[in-house]
């Protein structure tokens, strides 16, 4: 198992990724920490018993296609005994490297680090998965037992003296080694890994950021497991039809019970918008507005606390590694930098989207006249209504355009004409009846490269939201060559049964974007897992995502594969024309409400530790920062605290800006294309699938997108695409 294996595994293990500077060990100390049993190294003692990894799959070799998981077989009791026993083999494959009598060389420390633990990441990349798609109450409480006790498995090996001495010892003469450029990479990740994460500290200070990252890791998992609840827990049940008025029919046939008269309404991402936008009911829509945007305020299941005590935390550990902030420590190796260079980011996209913003709603005013005040409840109604009366469109005429199998196949054709890959549908057992499987392989050669399954649907046990992750990560070490195994979700409505799945063209992009993160897993060419696939900073993990939705939307690419699944013709030119011609419509919204959050987040986690411990109630600390920003109040930030899961029981706190930092790099590289007059441009798309989604993270971000690109990006082409007037670019 791989450190970023370790840590990243899921939403909690995100967490864990800490914090650095300090005092260098002695030899002593060194020495000691060798010798050290477990409970020494503040490792509670494990046992488990033969008797309770009988039958378990995950002590089994799985003869499966692809090796991929034995779902059908894996029963939730399994997960605590193949977790215990895999972080024992864990500690014997440190305890291997620590105790070696040769000299630390590449090999038997560097490697050998990148290697350990196998059986455990394999346990953990179908626990961290199915606890995000078919949870229940089992799961939760299991999560609560095992992300704390991988958090100290994780912090024993980032505090073992003895550990980053030898670590140490080969990084002082990595220009004696011959390495070449992948093993250099891996070498300085490892020891800047090591240093980060408090290798240097005192035996102190380390006891103290390994509590608090004991209690970081519960509270985080607390705070995802009450989102859920609370999300889960409001429904609106209607009986009179009447009530859901402007409600297009294949809608009302999703929402609709089987066999009863009974509409249910959710507050889950794909309803809320759709609802939002088409509902003609404004005191019902207030309701949902309300239901979406007090998501975990109050009672049993209110993150304020949570997100306080989180932010608290985060901050004090910062305190103890040296630096002013948890941001400071964050955007240390982004290319941010700092937080200083975000919030500028941000603030120069902000303030031109907060005037088209107002012109948005003044718009809408002017629709409404003196019947009433624009409200929040308001926007995504009459946002629609206005783009309709101004560009003669309806974004919901699109939707039949938009099957999701055609939409499917249209994003695997994109890859296949720019990175020469085939797609072709397997049969694979998957953790869920809607699951379907693709092999992917290099068009010329055959060569198999990955796994690529995908879960479109919401359900109750799956949690909200898209993304994408994997069963099992890349690696090539001494021939071995393991190839990934990757997913994709989404959260699409699940449509009455004999109707074919239609998406808002919001949800098309939102496919393409995962299928880019999906891209940048699978033809990863990178030997070492620790740093294969989606490795990078946040401000760049985005920019492979993001580049893809440029074709979602380009002409060329909607004629092919926007066809009506009744009568299978193209999509009319002067459809999309009208479709681009409205995209910049409501783009101050879209800009406002994303930067909003985006400032939101920087702010909690700017806070130093005497300013985090002042704050009592996160409603009024969110109310002041966003007056302070001057947003308006009929937009809500995209993310309030209390549901503002990427920064709370994610890894994006301090780094939800990398979203829009990334659109400055795929506006500008989708530019690129379009400059070449051929959005399928053979040798662009080959430097794009060499540096960017082959390469991980060989090189620092900057580098691999210069080498894709030509040059560093510019901001022009992201204010052009948002429709907002250009200013003069500061490299």
């Amino acid at each position: 198992m791989t450190r970023k294996s370790l840590l990243v595994g899921s939403a909690a293990a995100l967490a864990l990724v800490v914090t650095a500077c300090g005092e260098k060990p002695d030899a002593a100390n060194a020495e000691a920490a060798a010798e050290a049993p477990a409970e020494e190294a503040n490792l509670p003692e494990i046992s488990v018993s033969d008797a309770e990894l009988e039958g378990n799959p995950f002590r089994q070799e799985w003869d499966t296609p692809y090796g991929v998981p034995p779902f059908a077989e894996i029963e939730d009791a399994h997960y605590m005994p193949a977790t215990k026993k895999a972080i024992l083999e864990l500690r014997a494959d440190i305890d291997a490297i620590v105790s070696n009598p040769e000299e630390p060389d590449f090999e038997n420390t560097i490697v050998a680090l990148d290697t350990a633990g196998a059986s455990l990441n394999r346990v953990l990349g179908v626990f961290s998965n199915i606890t995000n798609t078919d949870t229940n109450d089992t799961l939760s409480e299991l999560e609560a037992e095992i992300w704390p006790m991988l958090t100290r498995e994780t912090d024993a090996i980032s505090f073992n003296d003895a550990l980053f001495t030898r670590v140490k010892a080969v990084y002082d003469q990595r220009d004696r080694l011959g390495l070449d450029e992948q093993d250099a990479r891996l070498l300085e990740l490892t020891h800047r890994e090591f240093v980060r994460n408090g290798a240097a500290l005192s035996p102190e200070v380390k006891a103290e950021v390994a509590a608090i990252n004991e209690e970081l890791s519960g509270l985080t998992t607390k705070f995802g497991r009450n989102l859920l609840l609370s999300t889960k827990a409001f429904k609106i049940e209607i009986t009179d039809e009447a009530e859901l008025a402007g409600l297009s029919d294949d809608f009302k046939r999703a929402l609709k019970v089987d066999g009863e008269d009974k509409w249910i309404l959710t507050v889950d991402r794909s309803v809320y918008e759709t609802f939002m936008t088409q509902s003609e009911n404004r005191e019902l829509r207030e309701k949902m507005f309300d239901g979406y945007r007090l998501r975990a305020s109050e009672g049993e299941y209110d993150n304020g606390p949570l997100a306080i005590k989180i932010a608290q935390l985060r901050a004090k550990r910062a305190e103890l590694m040296g630096y002013k902030s948890h941001a400071h420590y964050q955007l240390e190796p982004r290319m941010a930098k700092t937080p200083k260079g975000a919030e500028e980011f941000l603030l120069k996209v902000w303030e031109p989207g907060l005037e088209r913003a107002k012109e948005e709603r003044a718009a809408m005013q002017e629709m409404v006249g003196d019947e009433f005040q624009i409200a929040g409840h308001d926007w995504w109604h009459y946002a629609e209504k206005v783009r309709q009366d101004l560009y003669a469109f309806d974004d919901n005429a699109l939707k039949p355009y938009f099957e999701l199998g055609a939409v499917r196949q249209g994003a695997f054709d994109v890859a296949s004409r720019l990175f020469d890959i085939t797609l072709e549908p397997v049969e694979v057992d998957g953790w869920n009846p809607v699951v379907t499987a693709y092999d992917v392989k290099d068009a010329n050669t055959g060569e198999h490269l990955g796994l690529f399954m995908m879960d479109m649907y919401a359900r109750d046990s799956k949690r909200g939201g898209a993304w994408m992750s994997s069963y099992r990560n890349t690696s090539n070490i001494n021939g071995d060559n393991i190839r990934p195994i990757i997913t994709n979700n989404l959260n699409l409505i699940t449509p009455a049964e004999g109707e074919p799945t239609l998406m808002r063209f919001d949800e098309v992009e939102t496919l393409f974007h995962e299928f880019g993160h999906g891209l940048h897993g699978l033809l990863t060419q990178i030997r070492y897992s620790t740093f294969s696939g989606v490795d990078g900073p946040r401000d760049y993990t985005e920019f492979p995502a993001q580049i893809l939705e440029h074709w979602a939307g380009a002409p060329e690419v909607l004629a092919e594969y926007a066809n009506p699944y009744e009568t299978g013709e193209p999509i009319p030119m002067e459809l999309i024309d009208k479709m681009n011609a409205a995209a910049t419509f409501n783009q101050g919204f879209k800009t406002t409400e994303f930067i909003a959050a985006s400032l939101l987040d920087l702010r909690w986690h700017m806070l130093t530790s005497e300013e985090a411990a002042e704050i009592t109630d996160a409603r009024e600390f969110e109310r002041k920062v966003l007056e302070e920003y001057g947003l308006l109040p009929e937009i809500e930030p995209r993310y309030r605290s209390q549901y503002f899961s990427h920064i709370f029981a994610g890894g994006y706190s301090a780094g939800y800006y990398a979203y829009l930092w990334s659109e400055i790099l795929d506006a500008d590289g989708f530019t690129a294309f379009r400059e070449t007059g051929d959005i399928y441009d053979p040798e662009l798309a080959a430097r794009l699938k060499k540096w960017v989604y082959e390469a991980g993270g060989l090189r620092e971000a900057d580098e691999l997108y210069r080498n894709f690109r030509g040059s560093d990006p510019t901001i022009e082409p992201l204010l052009k695409l948002r429709g907002f007037a250009e200013q003069p670019s500061e490299g």
